[in-house]
């Protein structure tokens, strides 16, 4: 590996030139045959690794997201900016990368930190669309509503909110879990449950109601829509309906290959598990059981296939109204997530399990089960999905429209992409990684390249 050459541009992306150099403000010349003002469907699913059965792991029950990938065109090499839920959707919404003082940790915020940019919706809004956010689409911070100016109506977001336990013995956690967990003590409710209930009891199914409800109500409106559907599991707790449970057997689960390795690495990319420890069935400190962390592994994953559904029961009503052959589709994860690799269980980092997450877009007539291997990022999804609509491209874009991907997805295309955590930055290309740590005086403490 030639170290030299990767360090330099690693270095140059510090210093800011990189990220004024890839501007999308010009819309790629393609033959894409677009639809007339298009609606959109935007699902964004709360840290999804791309394992589903469309990226090749078949014991995942995912039907419906594998249907959006028989129709789509799917990324195999889509990366987030910042591998964490905040500063992710924020770089997702504007098309800005996060940097050492924009998006910069988890409670980052449009609002504050590019108050003068005009978001994604806000652009289809401004365009004559009706914007309507519905569940996780900004991150929320507790009572804060982020990027108002985006949507045509209020944001909806179920009653009463995320941390929702069913079960008798733990539904007092449905009431304090919130005020608990925005205080990181562990007097919140468990990791997982499994309350044998229909979908809609908890707010994964409410979402998919309000949902449903609002693509007839758009109908009647005459007039084209951005539905922005944010779903949050599988993010912690592992809650969903029993019969997700039951789809699979506690015992195909194993802990990661590395799960007890390792490597020459800072020691603040050992996040010590600190999101799932504030559950009060998690030690605070320590080692947490084999059998503990298989049971997330099991509560992970009936959480997709629950998820899954939803976006079944969602994708069945445009075909009902007759939209269908005129919404796009994008199912897309916030950032990737580690399930115990390298002992560890969430997210925080820019290891790559981290940062890979699932993107899939489906234009109807242009991208049946079509792949890529073509290295995007996720602030590449504005410029897109604006040229799909036929608008222009705002100027303060960074990110490079991927629409050419769709005619064809194995042309050349982007040698690197970025992301960045904390104090790390990072570069991949299409076979190597690096990864350069600086302090706050800009000094390197630390490199590391795979």
């Amino acid at each position: 590996m030639n170290y030299s050459i990767l360090s330099l541009t690693a270095i140059l992306l510090l210093q800011g030139i990189f990220i004024n150099c890839t501007s999308g403000r010009r819309s790629s010349e393609n033959n894409v045959d677009r639809p007339q003002n298009p609606n959109v469907l935007f699902i964004a699913v709360d840290d999804l690794r791309p394992e589903l059965g469309c990226y090749g792991i078949k014991e995942v029950v995912s039907p419906n997201i594998d249907w959006v990938a028989n129709k789509g065109l799917l990324f195999e090499r889509a990366y987030c900016q910042y591998p964490v839920c905040g500063p992710s959707r924020c770089s997702v919404l504007t098309g800005l990368y996060a940097t050492k003082s924009r998006f910069s940790n988890n409670n980052a915020l449009v609002d504050k930190d590019a108050p003068d940019i005009v978001s994604l919706p806000e652009h289809y809004k401004n365009n004559g669309y009706h914007t309507i956010s519905n569940g996780k689409i900004y991150h929320d911070h507790g009572n804060v509503i982020d990027g108002l100016d985006s949507w045509s109506e209020i944001p909806w977001e179920a009653n009463p909110g995320f941390w929702v336990w069913l079960e008798d013995e733990n539904r007092e956690y449905t009431y304090k879990g919130y005020k608990y967990r925005k205080e990181y003590t562990q007097n919140s409710g468990p990791s997982w449950e499994a309350a044998d209930v229909p979908d809609d009891f908890y707010p994964t199914g409410m979402l998919t109601n309000k949902t449903i409800s609002d693509i007839g109500r758009l109908k009647s409106m005459d007039k084209p829509f951005p539905l922005a559907v944010g779903y949050r599991k599988p993010h912690l707790p592992m809650n969903a309906p029993k019969k997700y449970w039951d789809l699979y057997d506690k015992s195909q689960f194993k802990l990661a290959d590395n799960y007890n390795q390792l490597f020459n690495l800072p020691q603040e990319v050992n996040t010590n598990s600190s999101e799932l420890r504030v559950y009060r069935d998690i030690p605070k400190n320590g080692p947490i059981e084999e059998e503990r962390l298989l049971t997330l592994l099991h509560g992970y994953y009936a959480c997709v296939s629950y998820t899954d559904a939803q976006i079944g029961r969602l994708l069945d009503e445009p075909n009902r109204q007759g939209l269908s052959d005129n919404t796009i589709v994008v199912v897309w994860g916030d950032h990737g997530y580690q399930h115990t690799e390298l002992g560890m269980w969430s997210k925080s980092n820019t290891l790559h399990v981290s940062i890979n997450a699932p993107l899939i877009v489906s234009v109807i007539g242009k991208t049946n089960e079509k792949k890529t291997k073509g290295l995007v990022e996720f602030i590449d999804i504005y410029p897109s999905l604006s040229e799909l609509a036929g608008l222009s491209l705002p100027d303060h874009l960074q990110g490079k429209s991927f629409v050419p991907l769709i005619d064809d997805p194995d042309r050349k295309w982007k040698e690197s992409v970025f992301t960045r955590c904390g104090n790390a930055e990072t570069i991949i290309t299409e076979k190597y990684a690096y990864t350069e740590w600086q302090d706050k005086e800009g000094a390197i403490y630390q490199k590391h390249a795979l």
